[in-house]
């Protein structure tokens, strides 16, 4: 007896695809049509073929600012990560202060971005901001504006403090569904906490940490705003990642073209990037699974 599809389903999934395609298919073709095209207003385009693409491949502005983007990302991975961990190991895990430590730790999260550049301005600032104001008065030379140092520092620690209680609730919710079945027998092989840590927590949490350094690296090279409100991309050129220097481009200098062949470079780059990423964790994840766990 044949079995007869019911494909009434797709009628619920139309409207996705149609504000899908509005928002994101549309958008990216008009990309790609600038892209190899050129244009001097007026609706009035000259085909460029490749020509924008191999001006940024060769661009040196575009590989120092891939650069700056790289160094930004990895120092946030590796702050973020191991930090949101040991966040998560030591909050409470049941009653009334696990509740008030998960709306504390989602707060920062509920910030808008623009917001928290223009917190951490104030903050920084030597005249007005307490962070600013505290550190001179100790004698340090702290100013964001000036030296590339402190800002890289303000931008990192605003960053830090803004995202990682992302990577601290998925780990807590990742150590929440490991059964207690596993803590009593790590406790009657009398397992050292480190033991413990390094075989029964962190393997279970590696599907919410793939996920978690997914989020992360994906934001941080996408970063924008807060920086931007912050520093403006300076001083000099010190701050100014893919993101800035890439409207920069488009609306600072109206270079539509190179800015359109750089906006589709920097997408391919995102998504091979995260691609890799996936696909290593998700292997390194297989092959120990496939080997017996021993405590």
């Amino acid at each position: 007896m044949e079995k007869t599809q019911n494909n009434r389903a797709w009628l619920l999934v139309l409207p996705v695809l149609v504000v899908v395609a509005f928002s994101a298919v549309i958008p990216l073709m008009t990309v790609v049509n600038y892209s190899v095209n050129d244009t001097f207003g007026n609706n009035a385009f000259f085909w460029a073929g490749l020509e924008w693409f191999d001006e940024m491949v060769h661009s040196r502005r575009l590989h120092e600012a891939l650069g700056r983007q790289a160094l930004f990302s990895a120092i946030i991975l590796a702050i973020e990560v191991p930090l949101g961990i040991f966040v998560a190991l030591n909050m409470p895990k049941k009653g009334f202060w696990s509740s008030l430590v998960l709306v504390l730790m989602a707060l920062p999260l509920l910030i808008p971005f623009n917001v928290v550049g223009t917190i951490w301005q104030i903050f920084g600032r030597t005249d007005i901001g307490l962070l600013g104001h505290t550190l001179k008065a100790l004698g340090l030379d702290y100013n964001y504006t000036n030296d590339p140092l402190d800002a890289w520092i303000t931008v990192i620690v605003m960053d830090v403090w803004h995202w990682t209680s992302l990577v601290a609730l998925l780990c807590y919710a990742g150590l929440q569904s490991i059964p207690q079945a596993y803590y009593q027998a790590a406790r009657i092989d009398q397992a050292s906490r480190w033991a413990v840590f390094r075989h029964i927590e962190l393997p279970k949490m590696k599907g919410v940490l793939l996920i978690a350094v997914l989020l992360r690296f994906m934001d941080s090279f996408m970063i924008y705003t807060e920086p931007f409100v912050v520093t403006g991309g300076g001083p000099g050129n010190s701050t100014t990642f893919l993101s800035i220097d890439l409207v920069k481009m488009a609306v600072g200098q109206f270079d539509l073209g190179p800015a359109a062949a750089f906006s589709i470079m920097y997408f391919l780059v995102i998504l091979l990037v995260s691609w890799v990423f996936y696909t290593v964790m998700t292997n390194i994840d297989r092959s120990q699974s496939d080997i017996p766990e021993a405590m």
